[in-house]
């Protein structure tokens, strides 16, 4: 069993602590009506208090129940919010993707980090992630987009166990109750584009990141080699996300 209670005071010491740490003493944080971002923006109003201010920033392929979502929590925990279109950005831009859904929702990641810095410069505050472990060890997450910030709380609790954490923070049951989706378009789910569940694909991140099992381990003991494949394929190829750029060791002589 988690204790979830000293979990809380953890990550709430460590966003104090880090803030601190800049000379600052406000966040920004983007809100999208989902489950990470709901988390982490309930921290964050315990951690700063009024010195949170939430951005929500629908596109024209959000789905409607996001602003909702988004909008319901911020009245339960009485967080401030503004919420700034990214749609006409988008539009400016979208003749040039030829209708490709993956290039758009990318470049909706990015438009919404651009906005969600640009907030954060105007208010002085600094920018608080919202991405889990899962996500960050599939890759799941648009580079300079959903995965910029300057610090996270939550990068080190899978999804699975997040359902558990949200319930306990008191964030709604809408929110509780939807699939995950980063809303990149209407309809789009998380688990229905990676073709497992997060639980399935959580048992096995944790066996092959926290307890030290192998890919071949897991496969001899039954467990799917395709979602074994699936989990190790995507860790591999998307590494470079969670690192700074690779910069040339030049020799000058």
């Amino acid at each position: 069993m988690i204790d979830w209670q000293n979990i809380k005071e953890q990550l709430i010491n460590f966003l104090q602590e880090e803030v601190k740490k800049t000379g600052l003493n406000k966040v920004t944080v983007g809100l999208s009506g989902g489950l990470d971002s709901a988390v982490v923006a309930v921290l964050c109003k315990e951690a700063f208090g009024d010195n949170l201010n939430c951005v929500l920033m629908p596109s024209q392929f959000s789905s409607k129940e996001s602003i909702q979502d988004a909008t319901q929590l911020c009245e339960k925990f009485d967080i401030k919010y503004e919420t700034i279109s990214i749609a006409p950005m988008v539009e400016g831009f979208i003749a040039n993707m030829n209708g490709d859904r993956l290039r758009i929702g990318n470049f909706s990641a990015r438009m919404r980090m651009s906005v969600l810095y640009d907030v954060s410069s105007r208010e002085k505050s600094l920018v608080v992630g919202t991405s889990n472990r899962s996500e960050i060890l599939l890759g799941y997450g648009t580079i300079y987009g959903d995965t910029a910030c300057a610090i996270n709380p939550i990068g080190q609790i899978y999804k699975s166990d997040e359902f558990e954490f949200a319930r306990f923070l008191g964030v709604t049951e809408a929110i509780l109750n939807k699939a995950p989706s980063a809303d990149l378009w209407e309809g789009q789910s998380d688990e229905a584009e990676l073709g497992y569940s997060y639980k399935q694909m959580d048992d096995v991140l944790k066996e092959l990141f926290d307890n030290g099992k192998s890919a071949s381990d897991l496969i001899s003991n039954g467990v799917d080699e395709n979602l074994v494949n699936m989990c190790t394929n995507r860790f591999k190829a998307n590494e470079f996300k969670g690192k700074m750029p690779t910069i040339a060791n030049i020799k000058w002589s």
